[in-house]
């Protein structure tokens, strides 16, 4: 499976950043089939005292359109990190999945909000159901999860256990002592301990710490994004490896404490 993934620094204006997406998809061309963008890349979180719900968008809304035309002319899933606007309370923070038709194939509603480091999602935003969300792309099972949410192994593993052999993590990692550190290990903890592709798009720019990553089974960084600059990563991700790294480590397969979930 050729994914992409997209590290890029989204503002507060929604037309500029449909603008900069659509130049970025294209740049990538059509020999890929799947492709990953950061949380927030319809539009930035912007200040702590920025009105999401004004700027959220329905499900159908313009940046849905987008998505929707450029995975018709590329023939790729894409999957992009929103703010879905709801009618009676705050919005949430929502991975869209976008098949090669253009239609709505999943959407992940961010369980964990990011009430830490001083900072409190949840003053702008709702949680999502507890519902680990997987889709199928290409006869892959995908499992989807957003920043905040890597700190909590149980999702990716109840996502494991519900099939996934790849997880992808749209990002928007605050910049802050250590930061960097904690996203890497992270990142590669998930993909060792559940033996999976791990696949990370992460927000550059001033405010956020970059380093968008690819990861294999074995926890090994196959691609790394430098620092905050924008950059397109391309890697080519063997779903077999998923199975040849749990022969060797049968780590799911010799559990003795099992999710209830």
């Amino acid at each position: 499976m050729r994914t992409a993934v997209i590290q890029l620094s989204a503002g507060s204006d929604a037309a500029v950043n449909r603008a900069e997406v659509r130049a970025r998809l294209r740049a990538v061309g059509t020999d890929v089939d799947l492709v990953v963008l950061p949380e927030a890349t319809m539009v930035d979180f912007g200040p702590t005292d920025t009105d999401l719900a004004a700027v959220a968008e329905p499900l159908d809304g313009p940046f849905h359109d987008l998505l929707a035309q450029e995975a018709r002319r590329s023939g790729a899933t894409i999957v992009a990190g929103t703010f879905e606007r709801r009618e009676a309370d705050l919005p949430y923070n929502t991975l869209v999945v976008v098949g090669p038709d253009g239609g709505l194939r999943a959407t992940y509603r961010k369980i964990h909000l990011y009430d830490s480091f001083g900072y409190r999602e949840s003053d702008r935003l709702s949680p999502g159901p507890v519902e680990p969300v997987v889709v199928d792309v290409g006869g892959v099972t995908v499992g989807l999860m957003t920043c905040y949410d890597l700190r909590f192994p149980e999702l990716a593993r109840a996502l494991v256990d519900r099939g996934a052999e790849l997880l992808l993590v749209p990002a928007a990692w605050v910049a802050g002592d250590g930061k960097v550190h904690h996203w890497r290990t992270l990142l590669a903890a998930r993909a060792i301990e559940n033996t999976v592709h791990v696949v990370a798009a992460a927000q550059g720019g001033p405010r956020y710490s970059g380093h968008s990553l690819v990861v294999d089974p074995w926890g090994s960084i196959v691609e790394e994004a430098a620092h905050t600059a924008d950059a397109t990563l391309v890697a080519d991700l063997d779903p077999a490896a998923v199975g040849a790294a749990r022969r060797v480590n049968p780590s799911l397969d010799n559990r003795r404490i099992r999710s209830s979930s």
